[in-house]
């Protein structure tokens, strides 16, 4: 896997890259004082934090054969299943639909079993691709 950085709120919530046995980067955010919100329990904010984090870096392992893009959500819809508690979370996405401007994505975090979310999202992403080589500045793609 190519490890492309991760954003700097990556780094506030503490999280670190890992690879699943696919080579897909799976997020992982340790708890601690940073992410807590009432005693014992994640903040929502930071679960919704991480899952963002895990779709763009599932997105730009599928995209890193492709050149380079940039990537802006346009929405990010959240579903806590269950209380995130005090021990490490883990977050990866799959990609629904890669198409020429839109993506689609699908994260999920858990804790003990991947099986037993603790929460879901899907975030919609805008691409922005380079230009193609030989485009003439200014022309749009049909």
């Amino acid at each position: 896997m190519s490890a492309a950085p991760l954003p700097p709120y990556a780094r506030l919530l503490g999280l670190t890259l890992e690879e699943d046995a696919d080579g897909s980067p799976v997020l992982v955010m340790p708890f601690g004082t940073d992410v807590l919100g009432r005693p014992g329990f994640l903040h929502g904010g930071a679960i919704a934090g991480l899952l963002e984090v895990a779709a763009v870096a599932a997105l730009r392992h599928a995209l890193a054969a492709e050149g380079d893009a940039r990537i802006k959500p346009v929405n990010v819809t959240v579903d806590y299943q269950r209380g995130g508690r005090d021990r490490p979370t883990r977050a990866a996405a799959t990609i629904a639909r890669l198409g020429t401007r839109i993506a689609n994505v699908e994260a999920r975090a858990w804790q003990d079993d991947p099986a037993r979310p603790i929460a879901t999202a899907r975030v919609n992403f805008l691409l922005v691709r380079e230009p193609e080589v030989g485009r003439k500045a200014g022309e749009t793609l049909s």
